[in-house]
């Protein structure tokens, strides 16, 4: 898509991607894509997310290791976020 959307379009997901996780790797935008729109898929049709799952057991198991990695790098950044506010105060 070269067009002008699709170019402002990623620079939101890389922001997006950056803010979540600390990380706006073309690598990580890809993770958090496919992370996001999984998300979307479960909380507004779960039942085709089960389904999928269901028909899926290594896809389920790496969407899981993707909603891991995206927790642990958002606690870290939040913690970093956290340490680097505290310190200012001192």
């Amino acid at each position: 898509m070269g067009n002008p959307f699709a170019t402002e379009f990623e620079s939101l997901v890389e922001k997006f991607a950056e803010l979540l996780t600390g990380d706006a790797s073309p690598e990580m935008v890809e993770k958090i894509k496919i992370w996001s729109i999984y998300n979307h898929i479960h909380k507004t049709m779960p039942a085709l997310a089960s389904h999928w799952n269901q028909s899926h057991p290594e896809g389920k198991a790496a969407i899981r290791s993707l909603y891991e990695e995206v927790r642990e790098l958002n606690l870290a950044l939040k913690a970093r976020n956290k340490d680097d506010a505290a310190g200012k105060e001192e």
